[in-house]
């Protein structure tokens, strides 16, 4: 009786902890976190009227439009717009709708000021291709309607700000003119349109704003042509370069007649060692002239005479005019003075009147100030007051007044261009990063909690109270190692050359470091091409040395320009050195080597085929000749169609002795015929990725054995025709072809065509298998296929016999140079989403099943079991193949919505999705990155190795305590009843 009681109450304590796929309400925010970003500012427009809230509407270079709270810098509506859709031009008609132009002119949209909905768009043609221009006319009103003066593509319209409706447009597809500036004198109905025909013809058109009519059209040629940027000083002039940007012109169209005036930039600054550049701005009279180093202001007065109003050396930005009252403007100058910035506010009508002076303390990490935006305020005395909206070099965005920052956002975030890990420190015995002190009475009143929580019997403030305290014991976020590997440090390089470490925890910024060794005018001119390496990885038995990450640039477009390192601790983001190279990187290849210091090898392959070791020390290149003979690697030519395999020769045979260089040698190539194959994907395996085994056991107990090779390279070309658009051929002019090909031999292993078929493709390669998404002209669809293959050389090593007697070819030497034995399974599947990004999920001994993450048109991340797509899938699979968990095969892919990783969350302008194994085999970390983030835990196979945080010991306490007690009750009664019995 006391048995059966025991068993019962056991089993029904063990069907209450059966998994639970889905995720409750009070658990969001425990395992993944997600972060909004807007990118780097480029335009940006005030509204602070009295009521309603004050924001500021910006577009950024990631493509965004955003309303921003001025208060504290939220986000109060975003729209991202696609890639092809780029921003020209904002601003704000009738005080209730942002206007924004973009698409290269093309697009003229309004959006609702306070919530962001879209009110109308219109389309806007033209005859050429032109730049674009968008000014709302806001001195000119119609029936209590701004309009809105766009000219783009060789055309000039007039649109209503209300419903979008062109009210007129002028044509200029006859004059070959470059628009520099669409002009409204104040207070008046006149529009003129000024630019440059034939670079040395000066055009002005003078148009009536109400209804189009050209009023007059005047040109004047200047025999010395014409550069640059031109600058606004008035209505009626501008200033600009001739065409050798050595003199300065003003050009002047008072009353439609043109005229220049001529000042040698010598005259002004002296024997000039560089060319100058017009720094654009909408200052009445005063425009800036940049001289290599020195920034030249410039007044304009009288009849296009010049006089210099300040010359200086500091690193200066200068915001746009800002009308304060009627008839008075003032402008924002902003100086650099080592850690400080001194921000002044002019008038400008008196240089030497300040209406504002001050010095705010400015970290170094975030560079210098690129864009300056102003806006003006009544104080409480009726003076002015003045905010400063500053966009700085590491794309953050810093909101400035009465001489503080009153808020910052990281928004350099929004473009990251590669990740990689790094572990946090050991924790040591007897020291604690965050302690955690609770007594007695707190950890009962927790579990009493979390326990009616359980029963469904807490109240909405209890289950508030559960969550805080769930947040708040989490141990997530300490800055220590956790024995199931979830607590790491994320290390994210941006487009501005910042470095950023994240919290994998709760994502908050561990350090932020601007490489300012990267960014020295000395160092490198044009900075691009930036990649992130692990440098330095020790164990954590050996914490002498700081893991470290390696940051390689390039100083110029062209793959021929020099390099740049730099080595960055991760614990501290100290830059630790820093080296600008003679030689350029084209290539930058990870070796499977570390030194006694655990620095891994890197080989920098540049332009012309040399091979370059770092690190340079002897210990290293020892190394390194101990495995000469075994280093390849292979290079793309996309343009020219071409894969070549390469090894290395010799040392390099230069007039300058470099123990550290060598020569290569070119082992293979492939080339593609240019005029029916197109290189447009290539992927390969990642250089970490574990395999658990190479056998396969299938249904009928036969093994299969994985071609496991990391010189394998997937390749897809497609018709030239068909690597343009989707669409933009027909089924008969497109094909498209993926290739499996031996980077060491060059030998092509497997060959597929799919006929009628074009990209883009994305691609993901894991052990044996890859996966490649492609577009169907035929039928109209999206699909994926998927390649596995095997190697048939191990087909004998069937016998459980053999391999128990060691009489097996398992362990036996593999060259790539042998003809490999190898079979591939392939198959085909319809999917309905386009991609934006695909990878896999990795674990750390490859024991869990694989997952697809994908990266769809929506910015969302789906997790696609690879069961789906098994190539051995069929319509009726056998019993066998059931029990091995063979899916029927149909000809569409699923989609589940409790399969999207993101839940209801959107990654907006994804990018990237990255995975990382943690230390508990059944968990795989995943970030996603495009303008935000997205960080989160998952586990393809459950968390079959461990409980839940959310794991409730007190009831597990408690259900046994209680188990005890039934025993001795039920054991107290049995004796009693047959001490009865033996009485009767």
């Amino acid at each position: 009786m006391a048995i059966r009681s025991f068993l019962f109450l056991l089993l029904l304590f063990f069907s209450s902890l059966n998994p639970i796929l889905s995720l409750y309400e009070d658990q969001v925010g425990l395992m993944d976190w997600h972060q909004q970003f807007i990118g780097k500012v480029k335009q940006a427009v005030f509204h602070t009227q009295k009521t309603g809230r004050k924001r500021v509407v910006v577009s950024t270079e990631e493509n965004v439009i955003a309303s921003l709270d001025l208060r504290h810098g939220e986000i109060f509506w975003r729209h991202v717009l696609a890639t092809n859709d780029v921003i020209d031009g904002i601003d704000i008609a009738i005080g209730k709708y942002v206007i924004t132009l973009s698409s290269g002119g093309s697009i003229l949209r309004a959006w609702n000021l306070p919530d962001g909905q879209m009110v109308w768009e219109s389309s806007l043609q033209g005859p050429k291709h032109s730049k674009s221009l968008l000014l709302v006319l806001t001195n000119l009103k119609v029936d209590k309607d701004n309009v809105v003066i766009v000219f783009t593509n060789g055309r000039l319209h007039a649109v209503s700000s209300i419903d979008g409706e062109v009210l007129w447009k002028k044509d200029f597809e006859a004059e070959s003119l470059d628009v520099q500036q669409v002009i409204q004198p104040p207070g008046s109905d006149l529009v003129y349109v000024v630019g440059f025909a034939a670079s040395s013809q000066f055009e002005m058109y003078q148009i009536n704003a109400r209804n189009g009519e050209l009023l007059k059209h005047e040109s004047a040629a200047f025999s010395g042509g014409f550069l640059g940027e031109v600058s606004l000083v008035s209505s009626e002039t501008l200033v600009a370069l001739d065409s050798t940007g050595s003199i300065l012109l003003t050009i002047s169209f008072h009353n439609g007649k043109i005229s220049f005036q001529q000042t040698p930039i010598s005259n002004l600054v002296g024997d000039s060692l560089g060319p100058a550049a017009i720094t654009p701005s909408s200052v009445t009279g005063i425009f800036s002239l940049k001289v290599n180093a020195i920034t030249i202001f410039i007044r304009v007065i009288g009849e296009g005479k010049l006089e210099v109003l300040e010359k200086t050396n500091l690193k200066t930005a200068v915001s746009d005019a800002l009308s304060i009252s009627e008839g008075k403007q003032a402008f924002a100058l902003i100086q650099h003075a080592g850690s400080e910035i001194h921000l002044t506010v002019k008038p400008a009508d008196d240089w030497d009147g300040n209406l504002l002076k001050e010095s705010i303390k400015m970290d170094r990490q975030r560079g210098l100030v690129h864009k300056v935006f102003i806006n003006n305020y009544i104080r409480t005395d009726r003076s002015y007051g003045f905010r400063v909206l500053i966009v700085m070099e590491d794309h953050s965005l810093l909101l400035l007044q009465q001489g503080e920052i009153v808020w910052s956002r990281e928004d350099g975030l929004a473009s990251i261009i590669d990740v990689t890990t790094s572990e946090l420190p050991v924790e040591k015995d007897g020291v604690s990063v965050a302690k955690v002190e609770h007594n007695l009475f707190e950890w009962l009143k927790g579990h009493m909690l979390k326990l009616k929580g359980t029963l469904m019997l807490a109240s909405p403030e209890d289950m508030a109270a559960i969550q805080s305290m769930r947040l708040k014991s989490s141990e997530k976020s300490k800055m220590t190692r956790d024995h199931n590997g979830f607590r790491k440090l994320l290390i994210v390089l941006t487009r501005a050359g910042k470095l950023f470490a994240l919290h994998t925890g709760d994502g908050r910024i561990v350090w932020s470091h601007l490489l300012q060794s990267l960014h020295k005018p000395q160092a490198c001119q044009h900075l691009i091409g930036l990649n992130l390496y692990q440098w330095q990885v020790p164990h954590h038995h050996a914490m002498d040395e700081n893991p470290s990450v390696l940051v390689v640039g390039r100083c110029g477009p062209s793959l021929d320009a020099p390099g740049v390192l730099s080595f960055v601790d991760t614990y501290t983001g100290k830059e630790l050195s820093s080296l600008s190279l003679a030689h350029s990187v084209a290539q930058v290849i990870p070796l499977p080597y570390t030194d006694s210091t655990e620095q891994r090898l890197h080989l920098l392959i540049d332009a012309d085929q040399h091979a370059h070791l770092y690190p340079k020390t002897p210990e290293a290149i020892g190394i390194f000749q101990r495995e000469f003979s075994n280093i390849y690697w292979y290079s793309v030519e996309d343009d020219n169609g071409i894969i070549k395999g390469h090894a290395l020769k010799s040392k390099c045979t230069s007039e300058v002795a470099d123990e550290f260089c060598f020569d290569s040698r070119e082992l293979w190539s492939v080339v593609f015929p240019s005029e029916s194959e197109k290189i447009i994907a290539t992927v390969t395996r990642k250089l970490n990725e574990v395999v658990h085994t190479q056998a396969k056991v299938i249904a009928d107990q036969d093994v299969m054995y994985k071609y496991l090779s990391r010189n394998l390279l997937f390749v897809a070309t497609a018709a030239p025709k068909a690597s343009g658009e989707i669409g933009s051929v027909t089924p008969e002019e497109s094909w498209l072809v993926a290739y499996l090909i031996d980077t060491v031999t060059g030998r092509i292993l497997h060959r597929v065509t799919h006929h009628g078929s074009q990209g883009p493709v994305h691609a993901v390669f894991s052990e044996n298998w890859v996966v490649y998404h492609y577009f169907n002209l035929r039928v109209h669809r999206y699909e994926m296929s998927v390649i596995e293959i095997y190697d048939q050389s191990r087909a004998d090593d069937k016998d459980v016999w053999k391999l128990v007697l060691g009489k097996h070819n398992l362990t036996s030497p593999i060259s790539s140079y042998s003809r490999p034995e190898v079979i591939t399974k392939s198959q085909s599947y319809f999917f309905t989403h386009s991609l934006k990004s695909i990878a896999v999920t990795s674990t750390a001994k490859g024991i869990t099943s694989k997952q697809l993450l994908i990266g769809t048109i929506g910015d969302q991340v789906l997790a696609l079991d690879k069961r789906f797509l098994d190539p051995r899938r069929s319509v009726n699979p056998t019993q066998a193949e059931k029990e091995e968990g063979i899916i029927p095969l149909t000809d569409l892919l699923p989609i589940i919505p409790q399969s999207y990783v993101t839940h209801a969350l959107r990654v907006e302008g994804l990018q990237g999705i990255v995975t990382v194994p943690a230390k508990l085999e059944s968990t795989t970390l995943v970030f996603a990155h495009g303008v935000d983030l997205f960080f989160t835990q998952l586990a393809p196979s459950r968390t079959y190795d461990s409980l839940t945080e959310d794991f409730s010991y007190a009831l597990l306490l408690i259900t046994i305590v209680a188990l005890v007690a039934a025993i001795f009750v039920t054991w107290i009664l049995s004796e009693r009843k047959e001490l009865q019995e033996k009485w009767r």
